[in-house]
């Protein structure tokens, strides 16, 4: 497990600034009026600034949108959508390293369907840290989803490990 600072440990420590005893990345949820262009003008604002998109999800309906978006540097990020006035929710998110195998998703579905972790929705970082395959996972239980991953020997990536730059390598 990587924990803050990007040390490795088998311990939890305060992550976010929610101050949670587990790893967890926040994920931003940006409300759209489903409009031409308003996708663009939301990336342009990142793209523009030395804060980078390390994942992206579109929900779509006929008349809104949700952006989920995971930033490198989240506190900086707060900064720019309260600068655009463009509404938002935060929520945790485990990140978790896909492990080199045939089947990366099978190990991590199995362990959290066995202690009972129930997955909302999921979905793959752009370039995980280092250069790593990663997945983006909010689940209901993020305490028992990080514990029981951790058990089982997966990595769990934090707000700081997006932060070092290292998965633009």
């Amino acid at each position: 497990m990587t924990t803050r600072g990007g040390d490795s440990g088998t311990g939890y420590c305060p992550l976010t600034e929610n101050d949670n005893q587990w790893p967890s990345v926040r994920q931003f949820n940006v409300f759209l009026a489903n409009r031409m262009g308003g996708l663009l003008s939301v990336v342009r604002r990142f793209e523009i600034s030395e804060v980078k998109i390390v994942s992206l999800m579109v929900i779509d309906s006929a008349d809104c949108a949700i952006i989920r978006i995971v930033l490198s540097e989240p506190e900086r990020a707060r900064e720019i959508f309260s600068q655009a006035n463009l509404p938002i929710t935060e929520s945790d998110l485990l990140v978790v390293r896909l492990p080199d195998n045939n089947q990366p998703l099978l190990g991590i579905f199995k362990e959290l369907l066995q202690a009972e972790v129930n997955i909302n929705y999921a979905y793959p970082l752009m370039v995980g840290p280092k250069g790593n395959a990663a997945l983006a996972l909010h689940v209901e239980d993020l305490e028992l989803a990080a514990k029981t991953l951790n058990r089982a020997g997966f990595d769990l990536y934090t707000e700081n490990d997006l932060e070092s730059g290292d998965h633009l390598a």
